[in-house]
């Protein structure tokens, strides 16, 4: 939260990030009485205050300052991490809910300052970096009639044109393509994969792996560097909890970081410390369309977690920033950080920055084994050898290089249809199956680049 105090120095204060002037505050109403001050909005102490923040009527805000105190955070998140630089492109998410929409709006505002800057700057040593939306039609998975999946569309493309200067290039994409590019061999295949796994939740978990690698895919295909996820603070909330009944404790700490650089493009959470309480006020104010196409409740365990979380919540507004916070005390993954740039070809203005807000986790845990279905990072000596020895028979490597939460929620129980379910998967989860041990060299180089020889050198 940010404060009025000139001498703060506090690393949870957003007031440095608002980059709008503040009114200054009505004293004279301060001195007339207590009464007046409550009326006011409690940061400026001029306007009236439109909206609480989660401390309820300890944090009534005006518009202004409330939608400063959240983008404060965003460009927190953003700056601290080194989520986005200069040179980058960078792929958002879009799904047309509340925090997709304020996560593509904040990026599109510091975007908008950035070139604004850039054209007022006679030095051009940082350009200004590239935004892309990505929107996944997941409609042949849901019950929807085609009138409304078009017009749901139709709406996404009206939000991402309306966008001011400059443009953003928008991918709507079938979640069926991440098989196939012919639309209905894609459909068949998916239908089938998801009719071979017989757990609700598993279902759930293995279509929400499929969107992020199908994000992957558009993100490398189009040259993009970042993706961009509006995952707020609720949602992780109950991934925390939903992630810790299904048993990927291990794991968990890799899943709740702003960055994951685990995939081939980084992935960033900018909105981690923003409330979805908050997000749908803003929406509100500042009259932010969004498309509730498919974002219906879920069932099984997300769903039981989801309710849970939500009850906990109504009783204290800070529960989920509480859990967040709690589960942020894990120790890291060495790849919950932004790659430093060693291409000489990147202007040294762009490496300085980077290197200046790239941050060095002390202690990170190291994992050179992930699951081919989920890519979670594994610590294989928990496995017991029952489990590893389960699709021996028919295929070793899916079952035995999956963790333990794919394994009972998503992988066949009978080991003869285990052949069936790899010939379903996408050639990624394929290919990662079967290879899966070798690593991920990208990290491995990252790791050991100091010991190694550049191409101008010669060994002694």
């Amino acid at each position: 939260m940010a404060c009025n105090s000139s001498t703060c120095n506090s690393s949870g204060c957003y007031k440095g990030y608002e980059e709008e002037e503040q009114p200054k505050p009505n004293t004279k109403a301060a001195v007339n009485g207590g009464n007046s001050c409550q009326n006011l909005c409690v940061k400026c102490k001029v306007n009236e205050p439109v909206c609480c923040g989660i401390g309820g009527e300890n944090s009534r805000f005006c518009k202004d300052c409330f939608k400063n105190n959240l983008y404060g955070k965003f460009k927190q998140a953003v700056t601290y991490n080194a989520m986005i630089t200069p040179p980058d492109k960078v792929l958002v998410a879009f799904s047309g809910g509340p925090s997709s929409r304020v996560v593509l709006q904040f990026v599109h505002e510091m975007q908008y300052k950035a070139q604004k800057n850039y054209d007022a700057n006679k030095d051009k040593s940082l350009p200004v970096f590239g935004v892309g939306v990505a929107f996944i039609d997941e409609s042949s998975t849901h019950s929807f009639t085609s009138q409304h999946i078009e017009k749901a569309i139709e709406d996404i493309r009206l939000i991402v044109s309306n966008l001011a200067p400059p443009s953003k290039e928008l991918f709507v994409v079938p979640i069926e393509s991440i098989f196939s590019s012919d639309g209905i061999d894609g459909k068949e295949r998916l239908k089938e994969l998801l009719d071979a796994v017989s757990d609700v939740t598993g279902k759930e978990d293995l279509l929400s792996h499929l969107r992020i690698l199908l994000l992957q895919k558009i993100a490398s295909e189009n040259g993009y560097t970042r993706i961009v996820l509006g995952s707020c603070t609720s949602r992780i909330a109950c991934h925390v909890i939903s992630a810790t009944v299904k048993g990927q404790g291990y794991s968990l700490s890799a899943d709740i970081q702003y960055v994951d650089s685990r995939w081939e493009i980084p992935v960033v959470l900018p909105l981690r410390d923003c409330p979805a309480q908050e997000l749908n006020t803003l929406c509100s104010l500042d009259g932010l369309k969004i498309v509730e196409l498919l974002n219906g409740p879920c069932s099984g365990i997300n769903g039981l977690v989801s309710s849970f979380v939500k009850v906990l919540q109504e009783e204290n507004p800070s529960r989920e920033c509480t859990i967040v916070r709690t589960a942020g005390k894990l120790t890291p993954f060495h790849f919950n950080r932004v790659p430093e740039i060693h291409d000489c070809n990147v202007p040294s203005a762009t490496r300085r920055h980077q290197k200046r807000y790239t941050l060095k986790p002390n202690g990170s845990l190291s994992s050179d084994s992930f699951c081919p279905i989920c890519n979670s990072p594994l610590k294989k000596s928990n496995f017991p050898s029952s489990l590893r020895s389960h699709g021996s028979q028919q295929n070793p490597d899916l079952f035995a290089s999956a963790c333990s939460s794919c394994q009972f929620q998503i992988l066949p129980k009978d080991p003869s249809l285990m052949e069936e379910f790899l010939s379903l998967l996408p050639q990624q989860m394929i290919t990662k199956a079967k290879h899966g041990d070798q690593g991920n060299f990208s990290l491995l180089r990252e790791q050991i680049q100091e010991f190694l020889f550049s191409d101008g050198e010669n060994e002694i």
